[in-house]
């Protein structure tokens, strides 16, 4: 699989079940509890509680939906290596968030596996 790191640092933002978002790119998962959100750490306002320092790794696509073993490939390459993920899959492919102080070892593990990582 070709991976490319994205340019922008992200965050992940936890909110109230009824909170709405709106930016270029962003991931939302709604549940009776909470909102949360994956996004640009520029958009992240003050006083909302986030983690910020992601990186994120998209997966080149598009991948079949009926494709098997892509992210359990590439997240056991990564937990060999004791790099903690944050998975996101969309239709046509998928976003591995990182923290950003883990790039260097999440990529030599992911090349070690086989796979290409280049930037974006």
């Amino acid at each position: 699989m070709i991976l490319t790191l994205l340019p922008d640092t992200f965050a992940i933002v936890r909110m109230g079940p009824t909170d709405e978002w709106n930016d270029a790119f962003f991931s939302m998962t709604r549940t009776g509890e909470e909102t949360s959100i994956v996004c640009r750490e520029t958009q992240v306002r003050a006083g909302m509680h986030a983690d910020r320092g992601w990186e994120c790794l998209k997966v080149e696509g598009p991948i079949p939906l009926n494709t098997v073993g892509v992210m359990a490939d590439i997240a056991t390459a990564l937990a060999r290596a004791g790099v903690s993920i944050f998975p996101i899959a969309t239709y046509d492919t998928d976003y591995i968030f990182i923290k950003g102080d883990r790039v260097a070892a999440a990529s030599d593990a992911l090349r070690s596996a086989g796979h290409s990582v280049r930037r974006g």
